[in-house]
This record gives structure tokens, C-alpha cells and sequence, in this order.
């Protein structure tokens, strides 16, 4: 397994090198689509429809980058990768954003050569188990089979936490969260581990979802966020502050069903004029249109909406803000100034 992830680190890396210097914004208004690297499924996050619309967290990202660079949300060709194929595609040019539930790691930053511009939903590692299984702590899963993606962070926290607890498991390696679903209720392993978000999306899709539960046990730090390319600041720049324009927004009480009144002419909240381009020259210093932001928060709504409709309270993921919230409400999202 070492040797493995050490050869696609060095593949990824050299790849890298190759399209680092390209300019993505150019490439991205050139073709008129931006191509975002997903998930292949994970309910709430980044999921096709009936209809094969892509919608989601993750999705919701995506769009909004879209809509601030073309002025359109719709204007994605959405990738689905693997824990395995995901750095590959990005790296090698064939998606221009990963945005897929992925961990801000320092050799993912550093060694892999890609820039993390933010963190969307801070998370931590978690374990599934059948309620039948009669255990209530991850600390009475000795000898436990373990269904477990591979290329991911997961595994090395997996194997930490029972070295440290002294106790044993036997991997079942899963490439894709519906392999995980199909492997877990077959009965091929005891426990699903993976981020507690993840965990929460995939029991949400069961027929019978009260019969699992989620452990207490949250056994790492998984702040994930999207991801580009080294060596393109212009692109890192635009896509990080699409992001905290969502996360502004909702501080500043900007919504999908409000921009467009407070866009219209100068409020008395200098930072929401210039969020919004009625004040300033923040889009031509990004390369793009005044309401770039505005067409961002309209595309779905702002941090705090987006979150609410796709894996909020009220939806089946049922995920409470936690450390998600606002900094002003006790969580860590968090934008540093528009001026």
C-alpha cells in the first residue's frame, strides 16, 4: 500500500509540472464550460439527479464558480473520481477545480503541488456499525472487518486509531461510496469508516436507516475544502474568494432572494456594495465582470443556504452547523475582508 501511494504521488506530482503554467481562466472562458471534478455519488454533497443534474454541497461550489466566471451556473461538465483517480485528474488538466469532499492535508498542499482555497465543511473521521452489532465505542471493534476507501486519509487514521488502542481489524478495501454501501449491507464488513458527514449521506439513502448508528468516536481532523492546481494564482485567487464571497454573504445577510435588490443601487454597508460591485473595482482585479460575486450567491444561495438545502437540519443528512457555523455563532466559517 506504501508503494502505491508513493507512486501517485510521484505521478501526480510530475503531472503537475506539466500544467502548472497554464492559465485556466483563459481556458475556462474558451471553452465556456468549467469542468469541476466530483464525487461519484455521496447523497447531499455531490449526486446526480433523475434527470442527471448534479446537485449538492459540493455541487452548489461549483456552480458558483461558474456563475462568477461565465455568468452561468449551469455551465459545468461535472467529472466523477475516486479516491484513487481524483489528484490524477487534476493535475493532468482535466478538471479545473476538485471539489469532492477532500482533506487539506500538508502533502496534499505541499509534496502533490495543489492549492487548498478553503475549507466548505470542517469534519472529522467517524465509524458506522448495524445496530445489531452491539457495540456502542469504536474502542469494541476488535477483530472488526472494516470497509474502508482507498487513496484517501482514512486509512492512515484508521490504522492509527487501533495501533494506539491496541486493538485489530482486517480491511476491506472499497473504491467508491456506493461499493462501501453495497459491501456494508451485504454484510461484507462490520463497520463503514469515513468521514462522519460521509457516514451521515450514506445512512440517509438506507432502506432502513434507524438500524445503524453512528459511534461517538470522531478520531481526526478533516477540514475539506476544494482544490486546484499549483503554479496559476489567478485561478487560485478566484476560486478561493468565490468561496468567501458564499461565506460573506451569509454574515452580511446577503441571500439568493435579496442580492439582486442590494446589487440594484448602494446600501449603507460599504463591504456589501463592495461584495456586490456597486462600489470598488474587486472583479476587474480578479479578472472579471463587476457582479462576478453577485452571480455566485445567486446561483444557489449563500454558505449558509446552501448548507440549510442540501445537508441541513431539514434535509435526510440531517447535519447540524456544529463547528459549520459562523465564527459570530460559535463555529469557524470564517471570510476575511472584502475591501
Amino acid at each position: 500500500m506504501k508503494k502505491t501511494v508513493l507512486f501517485g504521488a510521484l505521478t501526480v506530482t510530475g503531472l503537475v509540472a506539466g500544467v502548472a503554467s497554464a492559465a485556466t481562466l483563459d481556458d475556462v472562458k474558451a471553452r465556456g464550460t468549467l469542468n469541476c471534478g466530483v464525487s461519484t455519488g455521496l447523497a447531499g454533497f455531490s449526486v446526480p439527479d433523475a434527470n442527471g443534474v448534479w446537485k449538492g454541497f459540493d455541487v452548489g461550489v461549483c456552480r458558483a464558480l461558474a456563475a462568477a466566471v461565465l455568468g452561468d451556473p449551469m455551465a459545468v461538465e461535472f467529472v466523477p473520481t475516486t479516491g484513487q483517480t481524483r489528484f490524477t485528474a487534476l493535475a493532468s488538466g482535466e478538471i479545473d477545480i476538485l471539489a469532492r469532499n477532500t482533506t487539506w492535508t500538508f502533502s496534499r498542499d505541499v509534496d502533490l503541488k495543489f492549492d487548498f482555497v478553503g475549507v466548505n465543511y470542517y469534519d472529522g473521521q467517524g465509524f458506522m456499525v448495524p445496530k445489531a452489532l452491539g457495540v456502542s465505542s469504536a474502542k469494541e471493534l476488535d477483530g472488526a472487518t472494516v470497509c474502508i476507501q482507498t487513496g484517501t486519509t482514512t486509512e492512515l487514521n484508521l490504522a492509527d486509531f487501533f495501533r494506539t488502542n491496541n486493538i485489530s481489524y482486517e480491511p476491506v478495501p472499497i473504491e467508491t461510496n456506493a461499493e462501501a454501501q453495497q459491501q456494508y449491507l451485504a454484510g461484507a464488513c462490520d463497520v463503514y469508516t469515513t468521514d462522519a458527514s460521509g457516514l451521515a449521506a450514506t445512512r440517509a439513502t438506507f432502506e432502513n436507516p434507524g438500524d445503524h448508528i453512528l459511534l461517538p468516536e470522531i478520531i481526526s481532523k478533516e477540514p475539506l475544502g476544494p482544490l486546484v492546481r499549483h503554479g496559476d494564482n489567478e485561478w487560485a485567487d478566484i476560486t478561493r474568494w468565490t468561496l468567501n464571497a458564499l461565506i460573506a454573504a451569509e454574515e452580511l445577510g446577503v441571500t439568493s432572494a435579496n442580492v439582486a435588490e442590494l446589487a440594484a443601487a448602494p446600501t449603507d454597508n460599504p463591504e456589501i456594495n463592495r461584495l456586490l460591485g456597486s462600489e470598488g473595482e474587486l472583479g476587474a482585479m480578479l479578472g472579471l465582470a463587476p457582479n462576478w460575486a453577485l452571480n455566485a450567491i445567486a446561483a444557489g444561495g449563500n454558505y449558509g443556504e446552501l448548507f440549510e438545502q442540501n445537508i441541513g437540519e431539514s434535509t435526510p443528512i440531517g447535519l447540524a452547523r456544529g463547528l459549520n457555523a459562523k465564527w459570530t455563532e460559535g463555529g469557524l466559517i470564517y471570510s476575511p475582508p472584502f475591501r
